[in-house]
This record gives C-alpha cells, structure tokens and sequence, in this order.
C-alpha cells in the first residue's frame, strides 16, 4: 500500500512542479478535499461505492472543485483516484505527498515531541538546530508527550533523536545491565 501511495504523490507532486504551482496552495487544497471527506459520510460513501458510476462521482468532484475553486491538478488527481478506486487510499497518499512535496522543495519533515509545550523561542532554536543536523530547512510538527518526563524526541524521516529524560533513563539501565 505504501508503494501505491507513494507512487500516486510523486505523480501529483510532478504535476504541480512541472506546471509550476504554487506548491502551499496545492498543499491546501488537498487537505481541504481531504477534510471535506473526512466531514461528509455520505461524500465517503458515494466516492468509495462500486455501486456509483464514475461519472456520477467525478460530478460531486467537479461541484466541491467549483465551489472551493479548485486547482486544475488537484481535481484531476482525486478524479484519478476516482477511477482508479483509490480515494479510500485519499489520507495515506495525501501524508505522502506532503512528504514528497517537501523533500522536493528541500525540507526535512520532523515530528517533535516534549513532555510539554514549548514556547516560540524553544520551537525556533530547536528548529535551528535541526536545520544545522541535516541541512535542510525543517516543517515542524509537535506533540506533547507526557511520558518523557522532560527533554524532547526528535525523529526526521528514520532518524530519531532521544533528548528525553526518559530516553536518557533507559540508556542508563542498558548501560547497567550490561556492566
């Protein structure tokens, strides 16, 4: 699944740089299709029927893509999704894109969780030096995780950086155990 997946997200994302869109406004739209499934049952439940002809599917697309004046690529696409009875695969493609999109503009996603909330000058120096590890300006997520007991888990793509205490903890008991 993570292969279709992704395979469909570098065919959008290779429609919206050849045609030179602004990637943000593409990035939105699709969340905005995406909330909108999320949203509706009924618009879930025609758009993944087999029962539902795909006219009749790409009608709904076309009045939800008139009314939030959709993109000409980002209808296509879902309409290709459509078609290719892959819009229950809609969230999983969308995550990719992003991702896809992001490394293509020369971003590194990173999810970071604190056993608290962090102020604005914590995100902005956190981010700094992310950006000095990996070289690449950073979209940053957060959570906040209350088992860490404090400090910060960093994990961009398949790396990740422990700074929690807990993390430190564990390192610790390895570290006796194997003394």
């Amino acid at each position: 699944m993570a292969a279709i997946a992704s395979r469909y997200a570098r065919a959008l994302v290779e429609a919206i740089l050849a045609q030179k869109i602004d990637p943000d406004i593409a990035r939105q739209q699709l969340r905005s299709i995406v909330e909108a499934v999320h949203e509706s049952v009924e618009l879930r439940r025609v758009w993944e029927s087999p029962a539902i002809s795909a006219e009749q599917k790409r009608a709904v697309l076309d009045a939800i893509a008139r009314q939030m004046d959709a993109l000409k690529p980002i209808r296509n696409f879902v309409a290709v999704l459509i078609d290719h009875r892959r819009i229950a695969m809609l969230d999983d493609i969308t995550r990719q894109f992003e991702i896809e999109l992001d490394a293509q503009l020369g971003f590194a996603q990173a999810e970071i969780s604190s056993a608290r909330l962090l102020s604005a000058e914590e995100r902005s120096v956190l981010e700094s030096q992310i950006e000095r590890l990996t070289g690449k300006r950073v979209r940053a997520r957060y959570a906040s995780n209350p088992e860490l007991l404090g400090g910060v888990m960093v994990r961009v793509g398949s790396t990740i950086y422990d700074g929690s205490v807990r993390g430190q903890l564990e390192k610790m008991k390895q570290e006796l155990i194997t003394a």
